[in-house]
C-alpha cells in the first residue's frame, strides 16, 4: 500500500525534527532539545557548520561513489553512527531495540547507553548481527564498573567509551522545571547487591574523582579498545595519546553539559592536529545533513556520530523511522561526495572546504 500525507513528506533530518516537536510530550521534547543554561552551544553546534564552505573539484568521474569506510577496524556502510543516548523508550515503545535493529539493517556502529532503557541483553538480541560499542558513564563503585564491563564484552561490544565531559550533570533548565528524572529508571546500572532498576534521580551516577591514570585500570580490566568522548582541547587529545587510548569523540555533549564551549566542529581541527594519525578521531555534536558529514571528514573525523536527529526517526517511525533518517543522511552525503568530486571516503581532504568569512 502507498503511503500517503505526511508519511511522504519527510525529506530533511530537520522534517523528523519538527515532527518530533508536534508528537512528543512537552517533557520529553524538553529533554530532547535542550541545552545547558542558554543553549549557545547547542545552537552554534549547527551554525558552526553553516560557517565552513566546500571548494567542489569537477571532471573526476563519479559514476561509482563508495562511502564505505572502517572504524576500529570494522568495516561501516558509511561514515556515519549512532551516539550514545539514554532512554530511547521515551519516544517509542522497543526503545533501543528498535535503534539496534535500524542500525544493524544500515550496517553502520550504535553505541549503546549507560543509560539505556532496555536490556544489553534485549538489545543484543533484537540485533545480534549488528555492530555495538557500549558508552560508559563512570560509577563511584569500581565493582559496578567492572561487572558492567566484563558484561558488555561478553556480550559482543567491540569497544569502550568513556564519557568524559560529565563528572556533574550540566544546568539543564527545561529538565529542572520538568522535573523529569523523577519519572525515569535505568535499566542496567545496578548495584551489585541489587537486581532492582536504580531511579534515575536517586542514582549518585558518575564520579566526579576520575582522573588521567585512572584509565590504566580500565585497560587492565577490559580488552575492548577503550574510545574517550567529550574531548574538545588539543592539550586533553595529546594527553590521550600518551595514555594509549584507541580513539577519541570530539563532543560537546550535544551542548548539554557546559554551555559555551567550541562547538565540535571548531574544536576538530586542534584535535585532529594534536594527535599525528596516531588513534582515530570521531565526532559529534550538530550534523544535520551530507554537507556537514563532508565538512567533519575533510577536518579528519573518521566518521560522525548522531545523536538527536536518531530519536527523531525513533519518534516517528520506531526502528523504520530510524532507517529513513539515516538513509537520508547517507544518500545526501554520497550526493554531495559526488558534487564535490570525490570518489571514496579517502579523497575527501582539507582542500575541500574554507572557513567563510561570514
Amino acid at each position: 500500500m502507498l503511503e500517503s500525507g505526511p508519511e511522504m513528506s519527510l525529506v530533511c533530518l530537520t522534517d523528523f525534527q519538527a515532527h518530533a516537536r508536534e508528537h512528543l510530550s512537552k517533557s520529553t521534547r524538553d529533554f530532547i532539545e535542550g541545552g545547558a543554561d542558554d543553549s549557545v552551544t547547542r545552537d552554534d553546534n549547527i551554525a558552526a557548520f553553516k560557517r565552513i564552505r566546500l571548494r567542489p573539484r569537477y571532471l573526476r568521474d563519479v559514476s561509482e561513489v563508495d562511502t564505505r569506510t572502517t572504524i576500529q577496524g570494522d568495516e561501516i556502510s558509511a561514515p556515519i553512527c549512532i551516539a550514545p543516548t539514554g532512554f530511547h523508550c521515551l519516544v517509542w515503545p522497543d526503545g533501543e531495540m528498535s535503534t539496534a535493529r535500524a542500525a544493524q539493517a544500515a550496517g553502520i556502529c550504535y553505541i549503546t547507553s549507560t543509560f539505556a532503557s532496555c536490556s544489553l541483553e534485549d538489545i543484543v538480541i533484537a540485533a545480534p548481527e549488528g555492530l555495538r560499542w557500549f558508552q560508559l558513564y563512570v560509577h563511584p563503585d569500581l565493582q559496578l564498573n567492572k561487572q558492567l564491563i566484563q558484561r558488555v564484552e561478553s556480550l559482543g561490544f567491540k569497544a569502550l567509551v568513556i564519557t568524559l565531559d560529565a563528572p556533574v550533570c550540566g544546568n539543564r533548565r527545561h529538565d529542572i522545571r520538568n522535573q523529569l528524572r523523577r519519572n525515569l529508571t535505568l535499566t542496567d546500572l545496578q548495584s551489585p547487591k541489587k537486581g532492582n532498576s536504580i531511579p534515575y534521580f536517586q542514582m549518585t551516577p558518575i564520579s566526579t574523582s576520575l582522573c588521567w591514570n585512572d584509565l590504566s585500570w580500565f585497560q587492565s580490566i577490559t580488552r575492548l579498545p577503550i574510545i574517550l568522548k567529550g574531548i574538545l582541547t588539543k592539550e586533553d587529545a595529546e594527553l590521550a595519546v600518551k595514555h594509549n587510548v584507541q580513539g577519541i569523540i570530539v563532543s560537546n555533549h550535544g551542548g548539554r553539559q557546559l554551555d559555551e564551549v567550541l562547538a565540535s566542529i571548531d574544536a576538530l581541527t586542534e584535535v585532529v592536529a594534536a594527535v599525528k594519525g596516531k588513534i582515530e578521531v570521531y565526532l559529534d555534536g550538530g550534523v544535520r545533513t551530507g554537507n556537514d558529514v563532508l565538512k567533519a571528514l575533510a577536518l579528519g573525523a573518521r566518521c560522525i556520530f548522531l545523536g538527536r536527529p536518531i530519536l527523531w526517526g525513533l519518534a516517528y517511525k520506531g526502528e523504520h523511522g530510524v532507517k529513513e533518517v539515516l538513509n537520508i543522511l547517507t544518500n545526501e552525503f554520497h550526493t554531495s561526495m559526488a558534487l564535490t568530486g570525490c570518489r571514496s571516503v579517502a579523497e575527501i581532504n582539507r582542500n575541500l572546504i574554507q572557513f567563510s568569512r561570514l
